[in-house]
């Protein structure tokens, strides 16, 4: 078994500006971390993404309206909300987070690795077909399960979402690909502190393959791991994945300034050890970790740190 992280300087240069809690110093941590204490673990750098892969997901209109929106100076916020904010450099960083996925699963495919970790920003999970969301603009999960299944074969893909919100983004295209594609469908799961922005995800509107598991402020790692053996793990065993792909956010963490669960870092690295043994049983061991959000700095870096333990040595 090995794993590989896929991490780039490259993403310092999407800047966000001051204060913004998306800010290129969650990468100037782990790129420290992974110098400092995972030297044992390979690094590699991934590839940017080609329009091509990105628009099996995204529009081509779409993609080339964020393109046309980069500005040639300072900063461009382009979501009614104002959290997601495009520089002079940040398309770099779009193509590079679309594509380290992308570049993962062509090196498993290949032989070169079995599990990998993409040290990547911006996040994706929010973005929709059409929109950009929540600090997301591709979404780069969901783009990694479609190259997956339309240049790999690969047909039963399942994304485990572990981030404090819901991953509003992935679940709408999953729903919108298994309406048409009720033969070859995703399997998308989360769980996520309900109530809290963006307010999606209730479990009422669950399917056999869509999975939402709703946590209340305060909870902690024994409620999360609750969650995902009474709602998650049952349903993801039965779908029987030939890939899992995780939407690897941290910002459940005790520390996080952008939500209220109570998990610590211990608790990411139990919770992909349970993820490891699915992978191992089901999928040839082969799994791709994306990271979302988290945004207190050292508990990110303790989180990964945790997380990657178990990816490396499970």
């Amino acid at each position: 078994m090995k794993t590989t992280i896929y991490a780039s300087s490259e993403f310092l240069k999407h800047d966000t500006g001051h204060n913004h809690p998306e800010s290129a110093a969650r990468l100037e941590t782990l790129l420290s971390l992974f110098e400092e204490k995972l030297t044992s673990v390979p690094q590699k750098e991934p590839q940017a993404a080609e329009i091509e892969d990105i628009a099996l997901t995204h529009p081509e209109s779409y993609i080339y309206e964020l393109m046309d929106l980069l500005p040639d100076t300072g900063y461009a916020a382009i979501d009614t909300a104002g959290e997601c904010i495009l520089s002079p450099s940040s398309w770099e960083s779009l193509l590079l987070s679309a594509g380290a996925g992308i570049s993962a699963l062509n090196d498993i495919m290949s032989g070169e690795t079995t599990r990998a970790f993409c040290a990547i920003r911006p996040p994706g999970h929010h973005a929709e077909a059409q929109k950009p969301m929540g600090f997301c603009f591709f979404n780069n999960a969901f783009i990694t399960a479609r190259i997956a299944q339309e240049r790999h074969n690969i047909k039963h893909i399942a994304i485990i979402d572990f981030d404090v919100h819901h991953g509003n983004g992935t679940d709408a295209l999953t729903r919108a690909h298994n309406d048409t594609h009720p033969n070859e469908p995703l399997f998308y799961a989360s769980t996520h502190q309900a109530p809290l922005w963006p307010m999606t995800g209730d479990p009422t509107n669950n399917t056999d393959h869509i999975i939402n598991a709703t946590l209340p402020e305060g909870s902690d790692g024994k409620v999360l791991m609750n969650a995902y053996e009474e709602h998650i793990f049952p349903a993801l065993n039965a779908y029987a994945p030939d890939l899992l792909i995780l939407s690897a956010g941290f910002d459940a963490h005790k520390d996080d300034p952008l939500a209220g669960l109570s998990l610590e870092a211990e608790d990411f690295g139990t919770l992909t050890t349970a993820l490891c043994a699915i992978a191992d049983k089901h999928a040839n061991r082969r799994m791709i970790s994306l990271l979302e959000g988290g945004y207190n700095i050292q508990a990110l870096k303790s989180s990964v740190e945790a997380h990657l333990h178990a990816l490396s040595t499970t």
